[in-house]
């Protein structure tokens, strides 16, 4: 090439880059699932055709994964390790994932003056399991049969994964979407301040209420939440209506430059996965074991409503079609498409792959620019299912501590500006997610006071918005966007946790 030519190419090679730069994200995804850990649920990404042994290390560069593939810890087996086996991803039996099952698992050291406990990690065959259970049943990793897992490897290996990705709490579904969505599972920001939150899913004092479709402010009144405070353990239990500011408020409150919108997309309007509905004044809650009926709560939460016509199991792939995406989406499986022990039938990674994909082909939207090239998407997982997990988490010590940081899950981090097979090695958990949302939309990071003040990274590292956006390509699945949109399957929740 002439000099001049290739000059000239150059600077049209820079002016294409300097077109493609963004400022920030329109739109931020959230896609929910649920209860797996990166040993059980990634051994693929040390296997053909994603990976090799060498790309995975329990000390990883930064180029490895960090997925132990043998010696799991486990101090009843003799010499006090054991060699994983496999399942399937639709098993027959569940394992014990409340707040005592974390514990056991834990098997913390005990804490001296200056510093919390560590987790030993070595008392996983401590957690209950119920259902087909085999011999050490925490000890398996499911293994990706007929390619069932291929679009979370696809992900994996073609954009963003985070080695060190914790949950914000040490326990279940019910306290996790809290701090998915409010930064908190604590009742208000006094009680989060000192350490006091929700730290199971529901029970019932008579025996009618605490099942999975029954929780939150419309939850029957004699439905309970076990509180967890330091040094005293869950010795409380109240009804789980809380009054604290969340994510949800933070956005439907700014207005500049733009004003800014989001979408809960749950399979009902009431279960223990449905975070806005213990929110008091987003729910406005007719009476217990009733509806809620406040405007934000209208305006925001998508479930099944035969009033309506709505179906929140897969209206999330209906309103991207129709371009209709709001400036931050929650999305939340049925029980059939999670990835839930015992209940779901494999689904999980295909409808996560039809909503990364719908976003990708959305090319007519905001304006004809596509919504590839303006949308961050973050895939995690709610909590650990009482699977193995080698690595410990970070214990903090004092006031709000003991219950906070729970066991490692997976993350993806999807869009057009994360380089190719990218891997982060710092530690961050739910209200990291939350800081990104913040930093991303000019809200000030730590606004809630909760986790997104405790957390200290906001994931901007996964996007360089300095490059041209990288084209989309389709993820592989088993099921498309038909399958989900025509499916007359009626939606239920990700699992009967109680």
């Amino acid at each position: 090439m002439k000099p001049v030519a290739k000059t000239l190419f150059l600077i049209c090679l820079l002016a294409m880059a300097a077109k493609a730069q963004i400022s920030n994200f329109k739109h931020v995804v959230v896609i929910v699932q649920e209860n797996r850990t990166p040993d059980n649920l990634f051994q693929g990404l040390c296997t053909a055709p994603f990976g090799s042994a060498s790309n995975c290390s329990t000390n990883p560069s930064s180029t490895q994964y960090n997925i132990q593939t043998s010696n799991w810890l486990d101090k009843t087996s003799p010499g006090g390790v054991i060699q994983p086996g496999t399942v399937k991803l639709n098993n027959k039996y569940d394992l014990d994932h409340s707040h005592t099952g974390w514990m056991n698992m834990c098997d913390l050291s005990p804490a001296s003056a200056v510093a919390p406990g560590v987790c030993l990690m070595d008392g996983a065959d401590g957690v209950n399991c119920k259902g087909k259970c085999p011999n050490k049943p925490q000890f398996l990793y499911v293994l990706n049969k007929k390619h069932i897992l291929d679009p979370y490897l696809q992900m994996a290996t073609q954009y963003g994964w985070a080695n060190f990705m914790f949950q914000t709490n040490q326990g279940p579904s019910y306290p996790a979407h809290q701090f998915l969505f409010g930064g908190t599972s604590a009742p208000n920001t006094t009680d989060d301040a000192a350490g006091v939150y929700a730290s199971s899913n529901m029970t019932s004092t008579g025996g009618t209420g605490g099942t999975q479709a029954e929780a939150g402010c419309t939850a029957p009144a004699d439905t309970r939440v076990k509180l967890i405070s330091p040094g005293v353990g869950e010795s409380q239990e109240i009804f789980p209506c809380f009054e604290h500011q969340t994510m949800g408020d933070l956005l439907s409150n700014t207005t500049m430059p733009a004003p800014l919108t989001w979408r809960y997309y749950v399979p009902s309007p009431g279960s223990i996965w449905t975070a806005p509905n213990s929110i008091q004044h987003i729910c406005q809650a007719s009476a217990p074991g009733g509806e809620c009926t406040g405007q934000q709560w209208k305006d925001n939460v998508d479930f099944p409503n035969t009033a309506t016509g709505n179906n929140g199991s897969v209206d999330v792939l209906t309103d991207i079609a129709g371009c209709h995406l709001r400036s931050v989406t929650w999305a939340i499986p049925t029980g059939a498409n999670s990835d839930h022990a015992n209940i779901n039938d494999g689904g999980g990674p295909s409808w996560v792959a039809s909503i990364v994909n719908a976003i990708g082909n959305a090319t007519s939207c905001d304006g004809g620019t596509g919504y590839w090239n303006d949308t961050a998407i973050f895939i995690t997982w709610d909590d650990w299912g009482g699977w193995y997990d080698h690595e410990p988490p970070t214990i903090l010590n004092g006031d709000p501590g003991s219950y906070q940081y729970g066991f490692r899950v997976p993350l993806l981090v999807v869009s057009a500006y994360t380089p190719k097979g990218y891997i982060n090695n710092n530690r961050h958990d739910f209200g990291s997610i939350l800081r990104f949302i913040e930093h991303n939309f000019g809200i000030d990071q730590g606004a809630l006071t909760f986790s997104d003040a405790r957390s200290r990274t906001d994931l901007q590292e996964f996007f360089n918005l300095n490059q041209a956006p990288r084209p989309f390509q389709a993820l592989s699945a088993q099921k498309n966007a038909s399958f989900f949109l025509h499916d007359k399957r009626k939606p239920t929740d990700p699992d009967d946790d109680n």
